[in-house]
């Protein structure tokens, strides 16, 4: 490359801020325009690489402890069993936890009413998420969302199981679809506890996929308590 012998080392000094840096131009022979051409072509990288790191952001997060993320929850201790028929919420058998969104239930060995047995029994536990515990315990992380139009769907002590305010889908103690306009049982989450006995929720692992139980499907026997809307 040729070097603009028209442009005194003054004039480059001028427009590159002096220096060795008009020094370095004047050796490479750059004109005005081609600076400011390299200097736009420079602030419009800089602004589609912003504008790149943003959007993985936005679809990537660094979500360590939020939600979407696995969340630590309190000592296992803290979730007090029961057995079906005597959950009562934030006290025994079903607790809400905002920080996950989640409705933790922990059922004492022998407080749940099966409706199936065996194999059978346990094929759907496993792909409904449950957790078995040493002592014999069942745990489950629930999905606070109604799987009809996504209202926030309460527990009820006195139905012993979930209904939703705005439509009347209607939950059993574990989630399983009871009667109402929801297409599918309730979502759940995977669920585990660490080395010091803490409920861990993976919050970025949703099941949607149990589907209205079946007599060969449904887990638990429905509540014989009515449940007005």
């Amino acid at each position: 490359m040729s070097i603009d012998t028209n442009r005194t080392p003054q004039e480059y000094e001028v427009l590159s801020g002096g220096g060795a840096e008009s020094a370095q131009l004047a050796r490479r022979g750059l004109t005005r325009r081609q600076v400011l051409r390299r200097a736009v072509t420079l602030g419009l990288g800089v602004v589609v690489a912003e504008g790149a790191f943003m959007s993985l952001t936005m679809l990537y997060p660094n979500l360590a402890g939020q939600f979407g993320s696995v969340i630590t929850l309190s000592n296992k201790s803290k979730y007090q069993p029961a057995a079906q028929k005597d959950v009562l919420i934030d006290q025994r058998g079903i607790f809400y936890e905002p920080s996950a969104k989640s409705y933790i239930m922990h059922l004492t060995k022998d407080g749940a009413n099966f409706a199936l047995q065996g194999q059978t029994l346990q094929n759907n536990l496993d792909a409904s998420d449950w957790v078995q515990d040493q002592d014999g315990g069942h745990w489950l992380a629930l999905y606070q969302v109604c799987v009809h139009l996504g209202c926030k769907v309460p527990f009820r002590d006195d139905c012993v199981s979930f209904k939703c305010p705005c439509h009347g889908s209607h939950y059993n103690v574990d989630g399983e679809y009871l009667d109402g306009p929801a297409p599918r049982s309730l979502d759940r989450f995977t669920m585990s506890f660490d080395g010091s006995g803490n409920v861990q929720v993976n919050t970025g692992k949703l099941n949607q996929h149990i589907q209205r139980p079946d007599a060969q499907t449904r887990i638990l026997v429905p509540p014989t308590v009515q449940c007005s809307a």
